[in-house]
């Protein structure tokens, strides 16, 4: 249960490994020879540019699924000097580093989908994306992982006019082969469901844990998020038992019904206004002395951040100008990025409606 990708780049021999792991990636979803090179000359570009820019550099390789469209998406985090003018940093020419500075500008360019976010002393966050297939340039309506490669299941847009658009990342401790957390959606006529789980401990026990809730998630996706969570429970015992979160949101009815146990956290954000759900102490499968559902209300193009307790809680997207009208990768990865505690698996997820 390979999640996702995350490589640390900091001097030039990592370049090629970046370059390595990529290529391998694309081979297995199926990109032929053309794209396959795109893909290359993509992060080898982003990984020079973390070379020669960042502090503490990083790389996530994951492969996305959008409109029945398979690609690969390239994550690049770092907390070095950032840029105060992004416009200029992605013109031909324009260089800091004493280099051709066309970098970022043939980043953008190879790129079916291309964000920055960047802030002065802030670091820099750069998102890419590949398809398999024609895409448009737009980074517009990312639904899930590929459920082949990292057993998430893939989700479709409800209809023409409202979809959902899903950033994630999902990684083990270090040292650990697979994560103990899980993610997945369900989507159901003007419904979704969105599960985060936190299998408890580490490794393969914590793992199996997680993807035995994922089982009952998508069993009992008929039911409210209270009801799967009690499911789920029962499910569990034979298991180390699992932290987790059930998110329902109803865009007909404009709400969002939430059940949680466990240190599985949420908060849901509007132009106007933000909240956090309350979750109840507690461990499904094992002791879960109460469970109980809330309803919040919904508004269109609010969008909702849920994540294990391997990302810190202190974050404030107020101290990111900009950055809630980015892709819901950029936001997960910011995040990811400055409060993840390192010892602990992590599960950002950040879902947002678009039109």
């Amino acid at each position: 249960m390979n999640e996702a990708i995350l490589l640390p780049i900091s001097e030039p021999s990592q370049t090629g490994k970046a370059r390595r792991e990529a290529l391998t990636l694309a081979s297995r979803l199926g990109f032929d020879e053309t794209k396959r090179g795109k893909v290359g000359l993509v992060v080898t570009e982003i990984a020079n540019n973390l070379v020669l820019h960042a502090t503490e550099g990083l790389l996530l390789l994951q492969a996305i699924e959008r409109d029945n469209q398979i690609g690969i998406e390239i994550l690049s985090l770092d907390q070095g000097p950032g840029m105060s003018n992004i416009s200029e940093c992605l013109r031909d020419g324009f260089s800091t580093a004493g280099t051709a500075g066309n970098g970022l500008g043939a980043i953008s360019r190879l790129s079916d989908g291309f964000e920055v976010y960047s802030s002065p002393k802030g670091g820099t966050a750069i998102l890419a994306q590949l398809w398999l297939t024609s895409a448009s340039s737009s980074l517009s309506s990312l639904d899930s992982k590929l459920d082949q490669i990292y057993g998430n299941p893939i989700t479709s847009n409800l209809d023409n006019k409202i979809k959902l658009e899903i950033g994630t990342i999902c990684l083990a401790k270090a040292g650990q082969e697979v994560s103990g957390d899980i993610w997945a959606t369900v989507q159901q006529d003007e419904r979704i469901l969105l599960l985060v789980a936190d299998g408890l401990g580490h490794g393969l026990p914590a793992a199996q844990a997680s993807l035995e809730a994922r089982r009952i998630f998508h069993a009992s996706a008929h039911l409210n998020p209270k009801e799967i969570i009690e499911a789920t429970h029962l499910a569990l015992r034979s298991t180390r038992g699992a932290a987790l979160a059930i998110a329902e949101i109803d865009f007909s009815r404009q709400t969002l019904r939430w059940a949680g146990v466990g240190n599985i956290a949420g908060a849901v954000f509007f132009p106007q206004k933000s909240y956090s759900m309350v979750s109840h102490n507690g461990t499904v499968g094992h002791e879960m002395r109460k469970v109980q559902e809330f309803t919040y209300d919904w508004q269109p193009g609010g969008f909702l951040v849920m994540h294990s307790d391997g990302l810190g809680t202190q974050w404030n997207l107020d101290r990111y100008p900009g950055l809630t009208s980015k892709h819901s990768s950029l936001i997960a990865g910011v995040l990811y990025r400055d409060f993840n505690r390192g010892r602990d698996d992590v599960t950002v997820l950040v879902a947002r409606e678009i039109y």
